[in-house]
């Protein structure tokens, strides 16, 4: 480690190609480069198709810079990336569009000379609601009649969650959740059989394509590319590919289906004086000390409070539990142009392990999220009640995303409002002995100092903010 580097740490998701891998250096990610990677840097560095796309914001801000550390022959300077997320957290909607983005990105790639190595999802990032291409370790100078070689990771960790949701109507995040690789064209093919075969991209992309790399699995790679040249496969047929997988996507859409969640804002009981108060409340919360950097909205529903914390942070990450939820906030941000929230699917009660490689590759939610301001708005009663997650563990959970000086504003839904009888009603009598306003303002005081506290006027839930102290 040479002094200009004393403190550089390595990616834990970043190992997988040996020819580069990213660091961190306090707030700077950077990314070293060995030999042929630095040359094949530089060319696609002096490359107009690189350029337009750094221009539109297609991949991320990079440069070269130096001096490189140790072991390596160059080194970038990327943007950090406000908050990064997994593939298993997006909507479909958001799925479809960062697949849109990686074809776009590599049609503009290959009549210019370059491909990409890799077609995974993880590639990926977001600006908001706007996707970016993260990966520029993964162009390549392409070879004349080899085929592209992310091909099977798009359509693991892509094209195949994509035709689960269009064709089946299924949500695709556990299973993306489960395999850090993906889903592999074995597993959907059992799923599309009989006449379902015959939906767009199912016979080519499952079921040939299982049935090519069954045909192949003694084959090594180099064999396999010897034949596909001796077959005539070209960079035209390679581009052609290419425009047939994004007519393919852009037919993967999927309407976010009805939910008792999309409604819940109409359906959950405020009044409109309750509204008027709890907004003004966290309003106030999010001006109430120093600026906002990361804000995060727990339970975010419709996005309500997600917007309005948006005008008081840079950032705001904003977490549902129901995909369709999430997938109608995210097309409704894109119509707004709104690039400062950013909306995940995840179950509260379950959120986001570590995952990949020693559990590290992919990073918890937990680890991840870490903010100035935590908006937890009527979350309690659903994981203390609903969920059974006992009470002084829930308070504890909601601090832990948290930092002393973060402002935690949460909510706490009275035992005898409409919402948590009707939870209660579905548990055993005197099931939750604890579960009361008293308790739940101890709990809170033991994590920091509660600097304010609003009943609202209906007089069955309460607002608080808490200073959390570490």
């Amino acid at each position: 480690m040479t002094s200009a580097y004393p403190d550089l740490r390595a990616e834990p998701a970043s190992f997988r190609d040996p020819a580069n891998r990213v660091f961190h250096r306090g707030d700077d990610v950077l990314r070293g480069l060995d030999e042929r990677a630095a040359t094949d840097w530089r060319a696609l560095a002096g490359s107009d198709f690189f350029a337009a796309l750094l221009a539109e914001g297609k991949v991320c801000d990079t440069v070269e810079t130096s001096p490189a550390p140790p072991g390596w022959s160059a080194v970038l300077r990327h943007e950090r990336i406000p908050f990064v997320s997994h593939p298993y957290e997006w909507s479909h909607g958001m799925l479809r569009d960062a697949a849109l983005l990686h074809l776009d990105i590599l049609q503009a790639a290959l009549p210019e000379g370059f491909t990409t190595k890799d077609g995974s999802a993880y590639n990926l990032q977001w600006r908001g609601v706007e996707p970016v291409f993260i990966d520029i370790g993964s162009f390549a100078p392409v070879r004349d009649g080899e085929p592209w070689a992310g091909y099977r990771q798009f359509c693991q960790t892509l094209l195949y969650p994509l035709l689960l949701g269009a064709h089946l109507g299924l949500d695709f995040q556990p299973l993306l959740r489960a395999q850090v690789d993906g889903i592999e064209a074995d597993q959907i093919r059992r799923l599309l059989t009989g006449r379902r075969r015959f939906r767009p991209g199912v016979l080519t992309h499952v079921h040939l394509h299982d049935a090519m790399q069954r045909r192949n699995a003694q084959s090594s790679t180099a064999e396999v590319r010897n034949q596909l040249r001796d077959a005539g496969y070209s960079r035209d047929l390679a581009v052609a590919t290419v425009r047939r997988l994004q007519r393919l996507v852009r037919r993967l859409d999927r309407s976010p289906p009805a939910s008792h969640w999309i409604d819940y804002q109409r359906t959950c009981g405020y009044t409109a004086e309750d509204r008027t108060a709890k907004e003004r409340f966290v309003a106030a919360s999010l001006t109430a000390g120093p600026p906002t950097r990361l804000a995060l909205d727990l339970g975010t529903n419709d996005g309500r409070y997600a917007r309005l914390a948006a005008r008081h942070a840079e950032y705001v990450v904003a977490v549902e539990q129901d995909p369709g939820v999430v997938d109608r906030l995210y097309r409704e941000l894109r119509a707004e142009g709104e690039q400062r929230i950013l909306p995940l699917v995840m179950d509260l009660a379950d959120p986001s392990p570590g995952g990949g490689w020693r559990g590290i590759e992919r990073a918890s939610f937990g680890d991840r999220a870490r903010a100035d301001v935590v908006l937890a708005l009527a979350v309690v009663h659903h994981l203390a009640v609903g969920r059974n997650v006992p009470l002084p563990e829930v308070v504890a959970w909601l601090a832990g995303f948290g930092r002393p000086g973060t402002r935690l504003v949460v909510e706490f839904v009275h035992p005898e409002d409409p919402m948590a009888r009707r939870l209660l009603a579905n548990k055993p009598q005197d099931t939750f002995p604890h579960y009361h306003r008293d308790e739940f303002e101890r709990l809170l005081a033991a994590h920091g100092h509660l600097e304010e506290r609003l009943r609202l006027p209906s007089g069955s839930r309460t607002l608080y903010r808490v200073v959390l102290s570490g």
